[in-house]
């Protein structure tokens, strides 16, 4: 999958004139909520030695402009559409949700209680149990559609958090959004971010990812999707041996537009090479004692 924030709406104008996006097992859609949203002051990325920091702020054209402009659109599609959605409040997404269950062209939706980025909302729902699972109660009582609930790191608990989560009727859990992070800039003397503080993500959060990833799937038996510094097929491989079922790549499509598809062959050379049939062998098998 592409993760949300890291591949717009998967449009001609923006990423599907650069990669065949019908070999995807499903593009993440950039966040949204239920009314458009400008976004964060500028500047909003910045580059750190081991990953991108950005304070994008959920920019967004609102839950009834992507149904009447983009839900058209993906229903062309072979490759399923997974909507990410955020709140400022609990019937924000129960609403959100409401809108856009039975559009054609939106396959799932995954509820985002993890955005650091924002005053208000996303990770302040996703750092507690109770919060989160009232999140995710009213999101799956608003919609027959799949429901995947994407967690935070910035939390004392991500197990606890994870169990609450699939208790209240998630389908599937992502694991990981960014590390709240910061830069200063020693000329200025002041945040680099107009945001202050920010999401970290690539390369340098994958040992945390992998880490609660692994946490997670000994305590929870839904479907996890592993996300956080996946860059190649190693990473991705990595993430379904401690126990996802699925990967996300999310920072990588800036450095590398073709990433998804990269990962994706380098999977099936690794299947091949080792003689294994199906990628669900692997699911776990790093939590496993050898014989």
């Amino acid at each position: 999958m592409t993760a949300s924030g890291t591949f717009g709406y998967g449009t001609e104008t923006e990423v599907s004139h650069l990669i065949d996006i019908q070999q995807l097992g499903a593009i993440v859609c950039k966040g949204t909520t239920l009314e458009p949203r400008a976004g964060n002051d500028q500047p909003r990325l910045f580059e750190t030695s081991s990953g991108l920091l950005n304070a994008i702020g959920l920019q967004n054209i609102g839950v009834d402009s992507l149904i009447k402009e983009m839900a058209p659109l993906w229903a062309k599609w072979q490759v399923p559409v997974i909507v990410n959605i955020a709140g400022a409040s609990v019937n924000d997404y129960a609403e959100a949700a409401r809108r856009l269950d039975n559009v054609d062209g939106i396959a799932g939706i995954e509820t985002n209680i993890s955005c650091p980025n924002i005053k208000s909302g996303g990770a302040e729902f996703g750092s507690n149990p109770d919060s989160a699972a009232e999140v995710t109660r009213a999101v799956r009582k608003a919609t027959s559609l799949p429901v995947i609930v994407k967690l935070t790191p910035n939390t004392s608990n991500i197990t606890n958090v994870a169990i609450a989560v699939a208790e209240a009727g998630a389908d599937a859990i992502t694991l990981i959004n960014t590390l709240r992070g910061m830069a200063i800039d020693i000329r200025r003397r002041r945040p680099v971010l107009g945001n202050i503080t920010g999401g970290l993500s690539g390369p340098a959060i994958k040992p945390v990812a992998l880490s609660m990833v692994y946490q997670v799937a000994g305590a929870v038996t839904l479907p996890i999707i592993g996300c956080g510094g996946i860059s190649n097929a190693q990473d991705a491989i990595e993430f379904i041996m401690a126990g996802a079922s699925a990967v996300q790549v999310g920072t990588a499509n800036f450095n590398n537009p073709m990433a998804p598809l990269d990962v994706l062959e380098g999977i099936k050379n690794f299947l091949q090479e080792e003689k294994i049939g199906s990628i669900k062998e692997l699911v776990g098998t790093a939590r496993t004692k050898p014989s």
